[in-house]
């Protein structure tokens, strides 16, 4: 597994558009997906180690984002035919152990992943309203394994952004598994 970091905020970005299957039959659209304050967009997957050490944290903060109007959508962008883990079926199955207060859905062509310019897992786009980038940071100073007591930089960051529309001007960037691209 490869180690990457991906850039840090391109302020104003806007948001790409998507129409996603989720682990729970709907399709999901940006339109869809937003919240009257913001969206969270997430790539993630179901096996790289860096995700799985923050599950339950992106748990907690979704649903608190969502109580500030920011609501979240989680993007499995790899391809599952060198991870099994990452397939549908179990992207299924962790979304109904965890619990995931956010829609899980599949990018199958990765063409999203593509679109948001997404390197890693995880990789976070935090945008506001008006569906401009505002924080594409790290969840906070945690890496494999939980940083006990770490300040919560992306929630911090999107509840700013809830209430003012901007972003922190500093962020650290995220650090995960590189995408798993398919191979032509």
């Amino acid at each position: 597994m490869v180690s990457l970091q991906p850039p840090l905020c391109d302020f104003g970005w806007k948001a790409r558009d998507f129409d996603l299957l989720g682990v729970d039959g709907v399709r999901y659209t940006l339109a869809n997906a937003r919240g009257p304050n913001g969206l969270l967009v997430m790539f993630i997957c179901n096996h790289c180690p860096y995700v799985k050490s923050i599950r339950d944290r992106l748990v907690r903060d979704a649903g608190q984002l969502k109580r500030q109007g920011i609501n979240t959508i989680a993007i499995m962008s790899n391809d599952p035919a060198d991870f099994e883990e990452d397939s549908f079926e179990n992207m299924k199955r962790v979304a109904t152990e965890f619990a995931y207060p956010f829609p899980y859905v599949w990018d199958e062509t990765q063409q999203i992943a593509k679109d948001y310019g997404a390197v890693c897992t995880p990789d976070f786009f935090g945008f506001n309203a008006d569906l401009e980038l505002q924080y594409r940071g790290r969840l906070d100073a945690s890496r494999k394994e939980a940083v006990e007591n770490a300040p919560r930089d992306l929630y911090d960051a999107m509840v700013q952004v809830a209430k003012t529309g901007r972003g922190p001007q500093e962020q650290i960037a995220s650090m995960g598994c590189s995408i798993k691209w398919k191979t032509e």
